[in-house]
């Protein structure tokens, strides 16, 4: 006897297994992260097709087998548009969704991951061409993620002497994801100097309201600085998680 769950969905990632399957990854609201077979769904005739697809929000219906779930019903909520019509939007909601592949683990449940993709999302969708507001939306979700998954970055005390960091020669150490003060530099490997003012933006991302946000005004340095210390900071995530496999 098979068991029917509910839930509603953001489909992140999906596959050809077949000629006319596909399997969906999901964050789910009740299930967190899934992996979902939908059978025939390319199939002109298939009830699934039209109401799920990559990057959209349904309210899916799946069984559990003995060794994969596969899905039954799905009801479309949002199919952003917006998002799917604009390369920039979409390039970030692509970069999300990477995040989201190579960081969760499957099937935790996490009410503020699940909350945060969702605001993000209709962020994105509901935001006219504002690059830098778009971008900044981006930070907003990676620095919040990597905070509810507990690896929220220390960004007022230095890592090795733990005094509190002063505006002048500041440097970040993606290993640990911290700060490092001008005193200390020698004693890391692989720092990152950053701007006083980047790390006030990354202290905004993660202390503000969302609705805070509009009010930046970023200078392109400082967005380089950001994209820097985010790619650095995920690619070491990367890494320890994979070690953390192997163990």
């Amino acid at each position: 006897m098979f068991f029917r769950y509910r839930t509603e969905a953001f489909s992140f990632k999906k596959e050809d297994t077949g000629e006319f399957d596909e399997l969906f990854s999901f964050y789910t609201k009740d299930f967190g992260k899934i992996e979902v077979l939908a059978r025939g769904i390319k199939k002109m005739k298939s009830k699934l097709r039209g109401s799920v697809d990559l990057f959209t929000l349904s309210k899916i219906e799946f069984v559990q087998g003995k060794t994969f779930k596969t899905l039954t019903d799905a009801l479309l909520i949002e199919r952003f548009n917006s998002i799917k019509k604009n390369l920039f939007k979409l390039k970030l909601v692509f970069a999300i969704s990477d995040f989201l592949d190579s960081l969760l683990i499957a099937q935790e449940k996490d009410e503020k991951i699940w909350n945060l993709i969702i605001e993000t999302l209709f962020l994105i969708e509901n935001s006219k061409n504002e690059l830098s507001l778009l971008r900044i939306y981006y930070y907003y979700f990676f620095w919040n993620l990597v905070s509810f998954l507990g690896y929220k970055p220390e960004l007022y005390f230095c890592f090795f002497c733990q005094k509190r960091i002063r505006p002048n020669k500041i440097y970040f150490i993606p290993s640990e994801g911290s700060l490092v003060c001008q005193s200390c530099a020698k004693k890391g490997e692989n720092l990152i100097k950053v701007e006083p003012e980047t790390i006030k933006i990354l202290r905004i991302l993660l202390e503000k309201e969302p609705t805070f946000l509009k009010k930046l005004k970023i200078k392109n340095q400082y967005f380089k600085g950001l994209d820097k210390i985010t790619k650095e900071f995920f690619s070491s995530l990367v890494k320890k998680e994979k070690s953390d496999i192997l163990k």
